[in-house]
């Protein structure tokens, strides 16, 4: 599914100077990356010992977007396989090239993701609870960009809020999300009434703590999809929160 030529991508590697060789390091995975603003923030989170010495693996996607793309089909699909693919190919990659040994506790293990890429964060934990519990997403695409449908999950991602997680156990998964008042709003795309990026965000944040999730819903103001400067300004309180109670702390 992802290991057709054409959709080669870059995966970027930040391993913090704290980093003691030989151990098992916490990480995050992003999509759409590379993610210097990440890079960034973490490099003076860790020196300020607000979150644990993590290593960041930035994941390019496959090209494309929505229906019909790589990058649709990599992030937009309810199922374990892109989770599956970072397992499997991306993390042994990332141990070999960059010297570092990566934790397999989940507590240890985050992933993050704007739009599709957050839609995609939630969905690797969701499946995946045994290897992410750790989960960060701006204007995540909770709605119906699955392609090709599925007929178990035919609402793509907003079936998480419409029937998973209500539907589910609480899964040991701790969440950051965020949401701009001016996201997306495509109510043509599929006629479907599963378009609105806001809606479906704001439902996601009610499902979490109707079943008890720990979480924190950052509806911002004058904010558009994915805005730059809403996660410039959150990204280190974001980390800091996905971490918490990291190592006991």
């Amino acid at each position: 599914m992802f290991r057709e030529p054409p959709y080669k991508r870059k995966v970027a590697v930040y391993v913090p100077k704290q980093y003691e060789a030989g151990t098992a390091a916490p990480f995050i995975v992003g999509a759409d990356g590379p993610d210097n603003l990440l890079f960034l923030a973490l490099d003076n989170l860790i020196a300020e010992k607000k979150v644990p010495a993590m290593v960041a693996i930035s994941i390019g996607n496959g090209s494309g977007d929505a229906q019909g793309s790589q990058r649709g089909l990599e992030y937009d699909t309810m199922s374990g396989k892109y989770a599956e693919f970072v397992e499997s190919e991306v993390l042994p990659l990332v141990e070999k090239s960059c010297n570092v040994k990566l934790t397999k506790d989940p507590e240890g293990r985050a992933t993050m993701g704007c739009s599709s890429g957050g839609s995609c964060a939630l969905i690797m934990a969701w499946y995946h609870p045994e290897w992410y519990h750790r989960v960060l997403t701006y204007s995540g695409t909770y709605v119906n960009q699955q392609w090709p449908s599925n007929p178990q999950t035919p609402g793509g991602a907003w079936d998480l809020h419409e029937n998973l997680i209500p539907n589910s156990p609480a899964k040991p998964i701790r969440i950051w999300l965020e949401v701009g008042d001016k996201d997306l709003l495509n109510p043509n795309i599929m006629r479907d009434n599963m378009h609105d990026w806001v809606l479906a965000n704001e439902r996601m944040a009610r499902v979490l703590a109707e079943k008890g999730y720990h979480y924190q819903f950052v509806f911002a103001k004058n904010a558009g999809h994915c805005d730059g400067g809403v996660k410039q300004q959150t990204l280190p309180e974001a980390l800091e929160y996905v971490w918490k109670g990291y190592g006991g702390k």
